[in-house]
């Protein structure tokens, strides 16, 4: 909970921070104009959605580097069956969940069976899918033009982005899930001692499967509002890197790389913090080209201040 209130106090404090420059550079404040309001909510809504998937595997002491992929996948497909064959983009997007919820189990099963990294697991998956996006699609982008479908991404919903709402929906399950469940007890003790939960008699393996199987629907879910929002795949840059912005969120909002702790309503001040440090690049005039340098900054900061704050607990139980 300490953390979550450290990271709600700073993305107040970096609000604040913009909201002062642009007072005393513009004489106004464009941070809480209805747009910009409405376009922040909307890209944290989508990069929350694939934040909670990598969250969730980072619970269980895994990582998950293919969410970025999984997204982009899944737009080909969409756009090439709906293009190319007629096929509804809705009943496609269905029929996909499914595929990812394949795609989570098999990793789990490498992992768990044969005793894989999950970094090189996930690692491989996001080569392998990438170079199936670009290779079923003849490495072309594709836009699909449908007002309906475009709902998902770019409606609101009594003045909220849809994406956000989705977002919202999504976390207060999960968060059902991790916080009132058995499996979510379990999930949360493997992170933090996988050996001792495992030698209680409990499967680890079955409750890790269900982390990946989310992780990769998750992925898939935001792929679909992606594309949604934007109407058009490139299959060698759809999605490219999302999973760095999805660890980054979830390292922000307070999950350990070690695995057994973060909340739900961490990962979303996370990815609100990092659409809100895009938001204020902008608002600021600083070039866009400095995002990545700010990614890598969010993410080293992240583990180093978790490796202070155990040190510092470790010395606390010593004393």
């Amino acid at each position: 909970m300490k953390k979550v209130l450290g990271m709600a106090a700073l993305l107040a404090g970096l609000i604040a921070i913009i909201c002062i420059y642009q007072y005393t550079t513009t004489g106004a404040m464009a941070f809480f104009g209805p747009v910009n309001i409405s376009n922040l909510a909307q890209r944290i809504g989508m990069l929350g959605i694939y934040s909670i998937g990598a969250g969730i595997v980072i619970l269980s002491g895994g990582i998950d580097l293919s969410i970025g992929s999984v997204m982009g996948l899944t737009g080909v497909i969409i756009a090439l069956c709906a293009t190319k064959y007629g096929w509804s983009p809705w009943l496609v997007s269905l029929a996909i969940l499914p595929l990812c919820a394949l795609l989570g189990f098999w990793h789990s099963f490498l992992i768990g069976r044969f005793k894989l990294q999950p970094f090189i697991v996930t690692l491989s998956s996001l080569l392998l899918l990438r170079g199936l996006a670009r290779g079923i699609s003849g490495g072309k982008g594709i836009t699909l033009d449908n007002a309906s479908f475009a709902t998902i991404g770019n409606n609101s919903f009594l003045g909220i982005p849809i994406p956000f709402i989705i977002l919202i929906v999504l976390a207060l399950i999960v968060g059902f899930i991790m916080n009132y469940t058995v499996y979510g007890r379990y999930l949360y003790a493997i992170g933090r001692n996988e050996e001792a939960v495992r030698y209680s008699g409990i499967k680890v393996n079955k409750i890790k499967t269900l982390a990946y199987v989310l992780c990769a629907v998750l992925a898939g879910i935001a792929g679909i509002v992606e594309f949604s929002y934007t109407g058009d795949v490139q299959p060698a840059n759809s999605g490219l890197m999302y999973e760095m912005w999805a660890i980054a969120a979830a390292v922000l909002g307070g999950c350990s790389m070690r695995g057994g702790e973060g909340t739900m309503i961490g990962i979303i001040i996370g990815a609100a913090l990092i659409r809100v440090m895009d938001n204020g690049i902008n608002l600021m005039g600083i070039p866009s080209d400095w995002q990545w340098t700010v990614i890598g900054l969010v993410i080293i900061g992240g583990v180093i201040a978790d490796e202070a704050h155990k040190q510092r607990q470790a010395k606390k139980l010593k004393a």
